[in-house]
């Protein structure tokens, strides 16, 4: 008796956290279509595909683009969300 307490209690703090509500609020993940690109023009990568080629700025003030890296044995790509 004094171990199905314990286990009965971890059984339902468990089912509550995987309950409905805990996906309320979250927005899927993938594309943005935004308004000056009209969803058929955009470019989709299949797995395995090449990324395509592209120039960012980087924090300090150069310019980056992929191509510059396609010949080196591995690239990391991070997208951060924020600026820190």
């Amino acid at each position: 008796m004094s171990v199905r307490i314990p286990l009965g209690v971890s059984i339902v703090a468990l089912l509550a956290g995987v309950g409905p509500a805990s996906g309320q609020g979250r927005r899927a993940l993938g594309p943005k279509d935004g308004p000056l690109v009209p969803a058929t023009n955009l470019e989709r990568v299949k797995l395995g595909d090449a990324a395509p080629d592209f120039t960012l700025a980087a924090l300090d003030g150069r310019v980056i683009t992929l191509s510059e890296y396609r010949d080196r044995k591995n690239v990391v790509l991070v997208f951060y969300r924020g600026h820190w």
